[in-house]
């Protein structure tokens, strides 16, 4: 928690937003056409895919939602924390909602085992960072009250990965 590192959660950040391009809707077909051909085609029937541009929405959500728990852990620990840490270790837990972006290209997630897969990455999101924050500003027996926000926040970004 002394060490901020930004890198690993920008690029998670920008992986979320990539391979949330890449879903397509599932009503298109694919022709086999060559390689130029399909890129040149993806590119002019962009209005037919169902991927968005979602990087302005993810990185307002990361930055509003550090700030929010970065007040709340100041809030509830005695030590308090930086802006940087609170913003990497929710960078670096971001990482299995970007496993859950790549699991929306493959397949759908708007039926019941879409739900259940983004229940289930929530809870480990938000687990896995109350966990972090817990241990390293010694809030003994608050790992729930820290994973409650957490999971509010990672459940935008499932919210978003889903619809």
């Amino acid at each position: 928690m002394n060490e901020t590192d930004l890198a690993g959660p920008i690029l998670f950040c920008v992986a979320l937003g990539a391979t949330l391009l890449l879903v397509k809707d599932s009503s298109i077909r694919f022709k086999r056409v060559s390689f130029p051909m399909w890129f040149l085609q993806s590119a002019l029937e962009t209005q037919n895919a169902a991927g968005k541009v979602q990087f302005g929405y993810i990185y307002g959500m990361s930055a509003i939602g550090c700030i929010g728990i970065y007040a709340l852990l100041n809030l509830m620990s005695s030590s308090g924390v930086s802006y940087g840490c609170v913003a990497s270790v929710l960078g670096y837990c971001l990482l299995p909602m970007v496993i859950l972006s790549g699991s929306a290209v493959f397949f759908s997630l708007q039926g019941t085992i879409g739900t259940v897969l983004a229940l289930v990455i929530i809870v480990w999101c938000s687990l896995s960072a109350s966990k972090i924050f817990i241990s390293a500003l010694d809030m003994e027996g608050q790992q729930l009250l820290v994973a409650y926000p957490c999971a509010l926040l990672y459940g935008l970004f499932a919210l978003l990965t889903v619809f």
